[in-house]
């Protein structure tokens, strides 16, 4: 995008006034021209990529958020019956003894209907930390690639995923928190409001604007090691398939061999993301159906094993919701047209100086 503006920038009429050159003003069939060359090397370039924007370009990174509202917005929305069960167990193991037990005391005592139960906040919240966390981690990813150069980005290319996609979550957490928090306390306390309309007032008369925010802390503690485990763990399984699993190369598979692949690689991501977060996440649900308690209270009150309550339907959860996450994100991706550069390779210039330094 710069190098475009530069380069028009180089090119524009109103030059210096010390330059030598002059510019005589187009006539009406000229600029006509002009235009009309354009617009075919316009068409010639959108021919050549089959593209429908330039990589790290303004419009590419709006159409990522765009791929990140539809993931993380709709998967989440269709597992709330299983998020609004693994939240009741963490909160009350006494009561909700297990996934399929849990699943049972729900339905006797809120029917079918119960299972649903805060749908709506879920779907804003997410859609809302989707757009953030998918559009700025690949912001950042640029960013801080920019930054160490061609050679270095490569070789320490973990620590870019690492640290683009904790970047970008920090701001998602901030748009997720509030919806979040009406969420848990729909789904976990006793006689509390069943939709998102009802359960704002009472949050907001009760702990007022801290209360959307109180769990921001453990959210972003359950939350950022999370993302940097999805975002990391995928690229470099993605690199792992296509290099040991994949019987062809990445440009020879099919759009929708590269979206099955894509998908592997999405689950695989999420299990080691649900292991990584599930405490904090334990320590969320709790600090929302509480009034008053602090996150290190509530990991007290909860003990070791407490903290690990639920991770069998989190699991389940969280690699099924992972897999379609990256699954919808990458099929945005293809159905915008947008870039889709293949696994990262070691440069021909780094290939040149381990080769000098082996002689």
């Amino acid at each position: 995008m710069w190098q475009s503006l530069w380069e028009s920038a180089k090119s524009n009429p109103f030059q210096s006034p010390f330059s030598t050159a002059r510019c005589e003003p187009l006539t009406s069939h000229d600029e006509k021209a002009l235009i009309s060359r354009r617009n075919v090397d316009a068409a010639n370039a959108v021919a050549t990529t089959g593209d429908s924007c330039e990589f790290g370009s303004s419009k590419y990174f709006m159409l990522c958020g765009v791929g990140g509202i539809l993931s993380c917005g709709i998967t989440h929305t269709l597992v709330v019956p299983l998020d609004l069960v693994k939240c009741r167990i963490q909160v009350d193991p006494a009561k909700y003894k297990g996934l399929f037990h849990g699943f049972k005391v729900t339905l006797n005592e809120d029917g079918t209907r119960g299972l649903a139960k805060g749908w709506a906040p879920t779907f804003i919240g997410y859609s809302m930390q989707g757009l953030c966390k998918f559009g700025l981690y690949e912001v950042f990813k640029v960013f801080y690639s920019d930054m160490l150069g061609e050679e270095n980005s490569y070789l320490w290319r973990t620590s870019v995923y690492l640290a683009a996609s904790a970047s970008a979550e920090f701001f998602a957490d901030i748009a997720l928190s509030p919806m979040e928090a009406a969420k848990v306390q729909i789904q976990t306390k006793p006689n509390f409001a069943s939709t998102l309309r009802e359960a704002v007032p009472i949050m907001l008369k009760d702990e007022g604007v801290y209360g959307f925010y109180k769990s921001l802390v453990p959210l972003w503690m359950r939350q950022i090691p999370y993302t940097m485990m999805k975002f990391a763990c995928f690229e470099r399984t993605i690199e792992l398939l296509y290099k040991f699993v994949v019987p062809k190369p990445r440009s020879e598979c099919t759009k929708g061999e590269q979206l099955v692949v894509t998908f592997a690689a999405g689950y695989i991501a999420g299990v080691f993301c649900a292991i990584v977060s599930h405490p904090a996440d334990t320590v969320v649900s709790k600090l929302n159906q509480e009034k008053g308690i602090s996150a290190i209270g509530a990991a007290k009150k909860l003990g070791f094993a407490g903290l690990w309550k639920g991770l069998g339907p989190r699991i389940v959860m969280i690699g099924t919701l992972t897999a379609a996450q990256w699954f919808i994100y990458d099929a945005v991706k293809v159905w915008l047209r947008l870039p889709r550069p293949p696994p990262p390779e070691m440069p021909e210039s780094l290939k040149q100086k381990l080769a000098a330094k082996e002689q």
